[in-house]
This record gives structure tokens, C-alpha cells and sequence, in this order.
């Protein structure tokens, strides 16, 4: 069995640990299975239940089982990572150990920031939606109300990162909050739909109907629908970067997540056959808020769909905070390792968050909103949700790959083994969906924009170390990515 290498000692003047307070251990067994749970059932599944089914038609339960079982897999592999290297930086550090390239390391993290900056941009707009909506402000407004619900989205995400810089108690108490809100929500939908069923307002016929978009031969449909469903099962790499702060992760990460994947899975399935047989198809496409249309189709005599209107808001404020909170959290480990500006490392003394990167992620996430808003205009979600699924399913298939790179390195843990067959079935799976044949340009334009900016910062903190501080910008040591 081999030992863990000592720590590297930190560059000669590169960031030290000794001058910033270390991240808070909050996150308990309990929290952190709600944290996973609310982060999957965000905004995929209030937003996004209508555009699969248009893809699709009725059997858009299809790809959100291909989606739900390609997570799965990738999922067991991050179970025999996390509990392998219990360490905080996730797919930075197995990628690192696998393949030791610094240049990919920095890639693949900051896809996976990106990923979580697109999500909560994509669950800001969202979000200002349904406040419009529910407070029957959208027609009022009438084309003031694309500005409008900027203006919303972006002061949301000021909120949001005001919480995050109080503490991640705090953020993780709101996040318990939230999840219940949109439980809520989503037993609703699934009451409701037992409702029509017993009035005899539910066609099932619907659910095995198969309709496909112009000329899109129904193979192509089914992977185009499942990349896009499966912006809704990636919450789960969001805990993963919160390992730092959570309790005995080696202990509690496999249950959590597992089991989180699993009641989502489940729950995804029953709420896309329940709308799809109480309300057609074409009416559920159209739909802003497909779940809230629902509500008010298969129970009209019931005053529930203004009070489902706001919980689908708290519902999908859920995704904002916690994607927030993990964008924050690798920005903050990346610039301890001194392959992003120093800045970055900044953490309040008090409160022990760290500020300068929910600041930076803030930014990052008002500059998306205001872009892709005015660039993309009622394509907005789709394109945001399907760069989430891009970015993710890359790293997942790296993930794949670094699993069974690294059986041959041995460690003194009792940890969690994946069947050899699943990494395989995972790498290729992911790659498939990041095809073009799975993805529109437009999510290749947004991830590339994305990744250009981290490109910029990288190239930025080269320069400034090789010409000024005379040292190599690199990851001191792969089993440091992601410590204090």
C-alpha cells in the first residue's frame, strides 16, 4: 500500500495558508443530502420539462432516464474519488492525479466553474420570469419586460451573494429552506396530476407519444433531449467542491450522494409523465413555467397557481445559491494554489467565506446574464442550461478516464470501488452527449467564451509570475489542490 505523499511546501512567494483564515466544517450528513437534493431538483425541473418534452413529445421521461443513469454512473466514479482522495478540489484534483498536466488541471476546473456560473445565470433569468408572472406584471409590461427581468435577475444575484459572504451555515441552513420550498412545489404537481387522473382529465396516451422537431430522426431527438435533460441531474458535482466544509466526507459523501441522485431520479420520472398526461403537448412547450401550467390545467377550481407561482421562485433561487457558493469556493482554492490572481484568495476574517471569489463569480455571472439575455433573447434558458450540460459532461468523461488511470496508485484508505465496466460506460457516454450530434452550436459558442476567459486570467497570472515574481505558475502538488 502506498503512504500520501507529504504536502509540497508553497512556491518561494506563492500563496501561503498561514495569513487566511481556513473554510468552516458546517455541512453534516443531514445538510448535505438536502444540499444534493435541492441543488439536482432546481431549476431542470421547473424550467425545463416543457422544452424536453419538445423534443421528444410525451416521452420525454425517456431521456430524463438516460440522462438520470448516465449521471449515475459518473456519480460512482466521484464516490471513488471523494472517498479515495477526500480532498476539496473534485474533478481538479483527479484529473491532476491522473494525468499530472497542468495546463488540463486548469481546464477542467474552470469548466467546472463555468458550469455553475452558466447554471445559476441560467436559474437568475428564470427566477425574474416567475416574479413577473406571479405578480401579473409580464403583460403590463410589455416589451419593458425583457428589461425588466434583468434587472430582477441581477439584483437576485446580488442577494445571493450577500448570503454567501455572511457564512456558509447560513448559506447552507437557506439552502435546507429553499429545498423544502421546492419539494413542496413538486409534490404539489404530483398531487395535482393524481387529481386530474381521479377526474378523468389525464390522457396517458400521451406519455408513450413520440413527436420529433422538423426532420429529426427520433435517435437524434432522444440524444439532443437527453443532453439537454441532463442539465438537470449535475447538482451532485456541486458537493463535491464543498468537501472542504463538510463533516467526515468519506463517511457521508457516498449515502448523500447516492441516495440524493436516486430520490431525484425518481422524482424527475413521475413529474414528467404527470404533465405530459394532464396537459398537451403543444400547451406544455409553449409554456414559460411548464409545472405552473400544470397546476392551473389539472386543477382549475383550486386558487393554487399563484402560490405555486412563488414556490417555483424559491424553488430555482435554490440553484442560484448553491452554484454561487461552489463557483465561489474554486475560485478560492485555484488562487491558493497561485494558478489564478492572488486577489482571489481573500477571505473575511470574521465570517471565514471567501469574499474575493463570490465577488469575482458575482461579476462573471451579471456579465452572462446581460450577454446572453440580449444575444440569445427567448433562447436564453435552453442555451444556458445546455452550456451547463456541455462543460459537465467533459469533465465527466475525464473523470471516467482519470478512475481507471488511478486504480494503480494504492492508498492506505478503505474507499469505495466502482465496477471496472461503469468508468468505461461513463467516459463514452459523456463524450457521446458532448458531441456536435448532441449539442447545438450555440452551447459550443457560450463554453468557449467561458473557457476564453479563464484562458485570459491563467495567461494573465503566467505573465505576472514568470516576469515579476520570477516562478513557475503550476499546482504545487496534486494532493494540495484544494486544501487550506
Amino acid at each position: 500500500m502506498s503512504q500520501t505523499p507529504p504536502t509540497a511546501p508553497a512556491a518561494a512567494g506563492g500563496p501561503s495558508s498561514t495569513d487566511q483564515p481556513e473554510l468552516k466544517k458546517a455541512i453534516t450528513p443531514k445538510l448535505l443530502l438536502l444540499f444534493i437534493v435541492g441543488d439536482i431538483l432546481g431549476t431542470g425541473v421547473y424550467a425545463l420539462t416543457g422544452r424536453v418534452a419538445g423534443e421528444v413529445g410525451g416521452a420525454g421521461w425517456l431521456p430524463i432516464i438516460i440522462a438520470f443513469a448516465v449521471a449515475m454512473v459518473s456519480a460512482l466514479s466521484y464516490v471513488e474519488m471523494v472517498t479515495k482522495y477526500p480532498q476539496a478540489a473534485g474533478a481538479a484534483l483527479y484529473v491532476h492525479k491522473a494525468f499530472g498536466i497542468h495546463f488540463v488541471t486548469f481546464m477542467v476546473t474552470f469548466a467546472v466553474l463555468s458550469s455553475g456560473i452558466t447554471s445559476a445565470s441560467t436559474s437568475a433569468i428564470f427566477l425574474a420570469e416567475n416574479v413577473l408572472k406571479a405578480f401579473g406584471l409580464e403583460e403590463g409590461l410589455g416589451e419593458a419586460a425583457g428589461g425588466t427581468a434583468t434587472v430582477i435577475a441581477l439584483a437576485f444575484l446580488l442577494l445571493v451573494a450577500g448570503i454567501n459572504m455572511y457564512g456558509v451555515a447560513e448559506s447552507v441552513k437557506a439552502n435546507v429552506v429553499l429545498t423544502l420550498i421546492e419539494l413542496t412545489g413538486l409534490i404539489l404537481v404530483i398531487l395535482v396530476g393524481f387529481f386530474a387522473m381521479a377526474q378523468g382529465k389525464a390522457d396517458f396516451s400521451r406519455v408513450i407519444l413520440f413527436e420529433t422537431p422538423g426532420d429529426k430522426s427520433l435517435f437524434m431527438a432522444v440524444i439532443g433531449a437527453t443532453a439537454l435533460a441532463f442539465f438537470s441531474m449535475v447538482g451532485f458535482e456541486d458537493s463535491v467542491n464543498m468537501a472542504e466544509e463538510t463533516v467526515d466526507p468519506v463517511k457521508n459523501f457516498p449515502r448523500a450522494l447516492i441516495g440524493g441522485l436516486s430520490i431525484t431520479g425518481v422524482v424527475y420520472v413521475v413529474i414528467s409523465v404527470v404533465a405530459v398526461a394532464v396537459v398537451p403537448i403543444g400547451q406544455l412547450t409553449e409554456a414559460t413555467t411548464p409545472l405552473l401550467t400544470v397546476v392551473e390545467v389539472g386543477a382549475p377550481g383550486i386558487p393554487i397557481d399563484t402560490i405555486f407561482a412563488f414556490i417555483s421562485i424559491f424553488a430555482v433561487a435554490n440553484t442560484v445559491l448553491i452554484n454561487m457558493m461552489m463557483a465561489s469556493r474554486l475560485l478560492y482554492g485555484m488562487a491558493k494554489q497561485g494558478v489564478l490572481p492572488g486577489f482571489l484568495r481573500g477571505v473575511l476574517h470574521g465570517r471565514r467565506t471567501p469574499w474575493a471569489g463570490i465577488a469575482f463569480s458575482t461579476l462573471l455571472a451579471f456579465a452572462l446574464v446581460i450577454t446572453v439575455r440580449f444575444v440569445l433573447a427567448e433562447e436564453t434558458i435552453g442555451a444556458l442550461g445546455g452550456t451547463t450540460a456541455l462543460l459537465l459532461l467533459a469533465v465527466f468523461g475525464l473523470v471516467n478516464i482519470s478512475v481507471l488511470v488511478l486504480r494503480k496508485d494504492t492508498v492506505d484508505v478503505r474507499h469505495f470501488r466502482t465496477p471496472t465496466v461503469l468508468p468505461v460506460i461513463g467516459a463514452i457516454t459523456s463524450f457521446a452527449l458532448v458531441s456536435p450530434l448532441a449539442q447545438p452550436t450555440q452551447n459550443y459558442v457560450i463554453a468557449g467564451g467561458l473557457l476564453a476567459i479563464g484562458l485570459l486570467l491563467y495567461l494573465v497570472t503566467w505573465f505576472y509570475n514568470a516576469a515579476v515574481r520570477a516562478r513557475r505558475t503550476r499546482f504545487r502538488h496534486p494532493d494540495d489542490l484544494g486544501r487550506p
